[in-house]
């Protein structure tokens, strides 16, 4: 570290509260006290980070094991290096109250690394050391490592089994290359992927509108102002007791999918598109696409 290190305030979770961490701080002449039980803000400098750099890097999936804890720290030792020396961000530098409203001032984004470097706490010898070590970094092979690491706990926290990939040098280009089209893929971040669901095609009971839905067709073909409430409502009169008012969201969903299909009819004039359920085949969409 290039600083030296007085004293580790910790919360009271089991992961610090042990035999190991007392001896180590005991061992090294190092304070060790913890903060009061149920109140995370006495963590507040710390706690802030998980949103921000945590959570945005590992997600929220359930990992466990020594293959998990593996990944983990490979992940944070690219991850530290990564967010420490290459990724900037505002520090809040005051507060001013104006009334009743509360003015932040921040300073101007910086590098953690590069807050160290200009700080007078920190003595020469060890920034000497930090310049060294940020010239030897790849901020590229980081990165790589990093998204590497995160498809492996990806995996794992999907059910995978699968060992821990090994570290790799090889030629970057490749993962330069897909930089370039990482945005058309969504999330590019493994962990926050959601998982890819099939179309549903299925219904899980009877379409209440089966029978009744040409006469709502042709209604909508004529009148270009008509909208689904005041078809059901026409549907209600025709047919006392047949139809709720609790269905008038299954006939807007039918409403609007005929009006999306009668748009593509007129402006791609397709004949797959004419001969679906639109009504008679031989009526225009004009109506429709005045409604829209």
């Amino acid at each position: 570290m290039p600083f030296p290190l007085l004293g580790i305030d910790t919360d009271n979770g089991g992961e610090f509260i042990n035999s190991g961490v007392l001896e180590f701080t005991k061992r090294h002449g190092v304070e060790f006290t913890r903060s009061r039980p149920y109140q995370k803000n006495d963590q507040a400098w710390v706690e802030q980070k998980n949103g921000s750099v945590v959570r945005r890097l590992i997600g929220y999936g359930r990992l466990s094991g020594l293959i998990a804890a593996e990944s983990l720290s490979r992940l944070y030792s690219s991850s530290r290096l990564f967010v420490n020396c290459f990724q900037p961000s505002f520090k809040l530098l005051r507060k001013e109250r104006v009334g009743a409203r509360v003015r932040k001032i921040y300073s101007p984004p910086e590098t953690p690394a590069a807050r160290l470097l200009t700080s007078e706490h920190v003595s020469e010898s060890s920034k000497e050391k930090l310049r060294a070590v940020i010239a030897a970094l790849d901020p590229l092979r980081l990165l790589d490592e990093i998204r590497t690491m995160q498809r492996h706990l990806a995996s794992l926290a999907a059910g995978a089994t699968d060992h821990t990939p090994p570290c790799r040098n090889a030629d970057l280009e490749r993962f330069l290359a897909s930089l370039e089209s990482a945005w058309k893929e969504g999330e590019v971040r493994p962990t926050h992927r959601t998982k890819m669901k099939g179309e549903r095609y299925w219904r899980t009971r009877k379409d209440p509108f089966e029978s009744a839905w040409p006469q709502v067709a042709e209604w909508l073909e004529v009148e270009q102002d008509l909208n689904a409430k005041e078809a059901l409502d026409r549907l209600r009169e025709a047919n006392p007791g047949k139809f709720s008012a609790g269905q008038l969201r299954t006939l807007q969903r039918r409403v609007r999918d005929w009006r999306a299909m009668a748009v593509r009819r007129l402006m791609f004039t397709d004949d797959r598109l004419a001969g679906h359920s639109l009504g008679d085949p031989d009526e225009t969409a004009t109506g429709a696409v005045h409604k829209l």
